[in-house]
């Protein structure tokens, strides 16, 4: 299973389409049962968490968020979902975050395209998540960053954001697309494959655009991004002279930071998950 898109997209009207998505799924995507028994659980002692509604283009969308309890000025991060929405593991990264003094979170990027968290075929998650564009994607966070500031708890001067499979993809793009982001972290989001309608460009093609410092974190033995593409990619962003890094784990399949799914790999999690803290710390989210 791979969280990824190659094939074209029907043309969406996103602005003004009725919003599927109202409210987020508890618990996990259907599609990622059974749960490992690996799995981690953060709890919201200390927190401040739970769903919000961000208001976009034409309505508002769900999203979940997490934060020190009183907190004020807090370093922000936007959390990209996995290809399942945001579901209990994206909102346990955002706890685990916030845990450590950020301000995370994960907005549904599908509202106005459907409900994959009770899909089970991969095939109909799919026939979803072609039809999001990436326009509408970038202006989703864009709007997430205007409700942050909105708060009076998020300082959004020191923002950072990750994104994971689908959502690693999103962080290399939103890169290129908001010039106040100080620093992302992409983990395994496919670098590079054929341009759709609504997906007409991939992180290599935009590599010359990126205005933050991007950390990508990839697996060698990830079966659907393929080691030529994560060299081209390093390529354009040397000979574009960006502040970049891309780190490969060998033998590491996809999707290896998710601890409910048998992808997990712990090594591999944990010391890319101390190089994503130290990325923000180094470049200004902390």
């Amino acid at each position: 299973m791979h969280d990824d898109l190659t094939s074209p997209a029907p043309r969406s009207n996103w602005s003004r389409r009725e919003f599927v998505v109202t409210s987020l799924a508890a618990g996990f995507a259907m599609a990622t049962q059974p749960v490992s028994a690996q799995t981690i659980t953060t709890d919201t002692r200390g927190l401040e968490a739970g769903e919000v509604k961000i208001p976009v283009e034409g309505g508002e969308v769900p999203a979940y968020r997490a934060m020190p309890a009183g907190g004020t000025n807090l370093p922000t991060i936007l959390v990209v979902q996995e290809i399942f929405g945001v579901h209990e593991h994206i909102k346990d990264i955002c706890r685990r975050l916030a845990k450590l003094g950020y301000f995370a979170v994960a907005t549904e990027m599908y509202a106005r395209q459907g409900d994959v968290s009770k899909l089970t075929d991969f095939p109909e998650i799919l026939k979803i998540v072609r039809k999001v564009p990436d326009s509408q994607v970038m202006s989703d966070l864009d709007s997430t960053v205007a409700w942050a500031r909105s708060t009076g708890k998020a300082d959004v001067s020191k923002l950072g954001i990750t994104g994971f499979c689908w959502g690693g993809r999103i962080v290399w793009l939103y890169g290129a697309h908001n010039p106040n982001l100080k620093a992302g972290v992409a983990w395994y989001g496919r670098l590079k494959d054929n341009p759709t309608e609504l997906q007409p460009k991939y992180p290599v093609d935009v590599a010359a655009s990126i205005n933050a410092p991007i950390l990508g974190l990839y697996g060698g033995a990830d079966q659907g991004i393929p080691q030529s593409t994560v060299e081209a990619m390093r390529e354009a962003l040397k000979a574009a002279g960006k502040t970049a890094e891309i780190v490969v784990y060998p033998d590491t399949p996809h999707a290896f930071l998710a601890d409910y799914r048998q992808s997990y790999r712990k090594e591999a999690a944990e010391d890319g998950w101390k190089r994503m803290l130290a990325w923000f710390k180094k470049y200004g989210v902390a």
